[in-house]
């Protein structure tokens, strides 16, 4: 069973930055591809950005330029460095973890971001 936790999320001024950290437990996590999404109010969960073996990452273009996804094998935790962060940046950020090879796909709880005008 992998377990995603998330943390860091919180309110902040457009203009600002925030990171966002997953945390997985088990021992697939280098052999999967973590990604953040996110759902903002009224609308369908989007893809922000994922990252896979051999560090290939794939970013929404919205976020491109702005959002770093980036992962340390070693604590087992991606991490969401977002930076200019805009109003419609706000939604819940949820890390999901994909294991092409088995189908195996797990989420995390989501953690709020809120960026005020």
């Amino acid at each position: 069973q992998v377990q995603l936790v998330e943390s860091g999320g919180g309110l902040v001024q457009a203009g600002g930055s925030l990171r966002l950290s997953c945390a997985v437990s088990g021992s697939i996590f280098s052999l999967s591809r973590i990604g953040w999404y996110r759902r903002a109010p009224g609308k369908e969960r989007e893809l922000v950005a994922t990252i896979r073996a051999g560090n290939i990452r794939n970013y929404a273009d919205s976020v491109k330029g702005r959002f770093t996804i980036s992962r340390d094998s070693a604590q087992k935790t991606v991490y969401l460095q977002m930076n200019s962060l805009k109003p419609e940046d706000t939604a819940v950020y949820y890390c999901n973890l994909f294991h092409q090879s088995s189908g195996y796909d797990s989420w995390g709880q989501g953690i709020q971001v809120t960026v005020s005008s």
